[in-house]
Parts: structure tokens; C-alpha cells; sequence
């Protein structure tokens, strides 16, 4: 498998559980060979979170820093079953990439029917471009119709790696995860392996999702970390 390029999920001090500062992650994924890096700190309704005007100000942070092309940008929360986001639309517009995922501290787990019905929802967003860890097991989500959702909407899956590390809060990650991605090659899905580092020593170490992508023979071709203009591709969706 080909070396990976880009690690887009990443956390810096400002997520308020998060312990490297921007630098110190960009400085990290210099160290790890990434030719890009995303920071994506949490949006304001997950307890912890930066203000707004966090998001607002990135104008006045470089954007290429230790050889790394750096992207601001935001997991945003999903904050109700009509897949309503927690960062209004003129703000999302400034964003270079925007990533929505389900946190329990945000919205419940409801049914079947009603957490895939978000998610469905929250993809439909124009600004989304991943569906962050959607391998949570404390979510039970019709994966078929998430795939397929995706697919129409222009959106990447994560294969996340903090899902698969010892110690994971996340439930049933590795089994969901081999669903996930066999029904991605079944519909000709693509993918994105993200750390969702909250620490700079974890930027662009992938071992437990690469691990897994070699097991399910996973087609290196749907993989986008190993081709930035792959990726910059769903960057300009809109």
C-alpha cells in the first residue's frame, strides 16, 4: 500500500480536551512525511469547544508551515435528528473543510431509522466533505443507506484510527468498520484514514487502519491519503 499523504481530522488544545498547539501538530506531520494536515477542532456545542470567533479568525494563521500545506477547518457536531449543524452557514462558507460526526454529549443515540436519517441529512449539507467515525457502535446506523447516501453526496467515509486504538470509547468500531468498508468497495466508495489526533504524537500514524484495510483487502484505489488531488477534488465539491 502506498504511503499516506494527508491526515485530515486532527485536534489542537483549543477542542479543550486536546493537548498540542497548532504548530506542534503542523511540526508533527512534518516529522510523520505528511505533505498536508487539517486541523478541525470542535465545534462550539461540544462541551469544551472553542467560541465561534475561534473559527472566524483563521485568516491570520499560515497555511503552509515545516513543508506541510495546512487547512482550518471544523468537526462540526450534529445537533438534532433533522441532521442540524452547530456552525451557521456563513461561517461554514470560510472553513477549508468541515467534517460532521455524532457525539453523545450532542445528541442521544436514537433508533435505527433515526440516526440514519440524520447522517443522511447532515452529509446533504454542501459544506461536508467527511462523515467523521461513523463506526460508533453507540449509533446503530443502516451503513447501506449511509454508503450509499455518501456516494450521492460527494462525501468521504472515515476509516478513523482512534476508533481502532486500545483504550477506544467508541463501541464495536472494528466489526462496523469491516461492514463499513465492504459495502464502500461494493458501491465504489471512497475513504479517507484520518487519526483524529488529540495529541501531536499520533498526527499521521495510521497502523491500526492500515492494519485493517490490508486484512480486508480493501482496494488501495479507493483510498484517497494517497492522492492530494484526489482530495483536493472534494474540496472544491461546490
Amino acid at each position: 500500500m502506498k504511503r499516506f499523504l494527508l491526515d485530515t481530522h486532527t485536534h489542537t488544545v483549543a477542542s479543550g480536551h486536546a493537548y498540542g498547539t497548532v504548530t506542534e501538530m503542523a511540526k508533527a506531520a512534518s516529522e510523520a512525511g505528511l505533505r498536508l494536515l487539517a486541523i478541525t477542532d470542535h465545534a462550539p456545542k461540544l462541551p469544551g469547544a472553542p467560541h465561534e470567533m475561534y473559527f472566524r479568525n483563521f485568516k491570520v494563521i499560515d497555511r503552509e508551515m515545516f513543508g506541510v500545506k495546512l487547512l482550518m477547518g471544523v468537526e462540526l457536531n450534529v445537533i438534532d435528528y433533522k441532521g442540524t449543524l452547530d456552525l451557521e452557514k456563513s461561517l461554514l462558507k470560510k472553513m477549508d473543510i468541515c467534517i460532521a460526526s455524532l457525539h453523545t454529549v450532542c445528541l442521544r443515540p436514537g433508533t435505527k431509522a433515526e440516526n440514519t436519517r440524520t447522517l443522511l441529512k447532515a452529509m446533504e449539507n454542501p459544506y461536508v466533505r467527511i462523515v467523521g467515525h461513523p463506526d460508533d457502535g453507540r449509533y446503530e446506523i443502516d451503513y447501506e443507506a449511509m454508503v450509499k447516501g455518501a456516494r450521492e453526496c460527494g462525501v468521504l467515509v472515515e476509516l478513523n484510527n482512534s476508533s481502532l486504538a486500545p483504550g477506544a470509547c467508541r463501541k464495536n468500531s472494528v466489526p462496523n468498520l469491516r461492514e463499513i468498508l465492504k459495502l464502500c468497495e461494493r458501491y465504489g466508495q471512497e475513504v479517507i484514514v484520518n487519526t483524529d489526533s488529540h495529541f501531536p504524537s499520533s498526527v499521521g500514524r495510521f497502523d491500526e487502519a492500515r492494519s485493517l484495510l490490508e486484512r480486508t483487502g480493501f482496494p488501495e484505489e479507493l483510498i484517497v491519503n494517497t492522492d492530494l488531488e484526489r482530495f483536493q477534488n472534494y474540496l472544491r465539491r461546490i
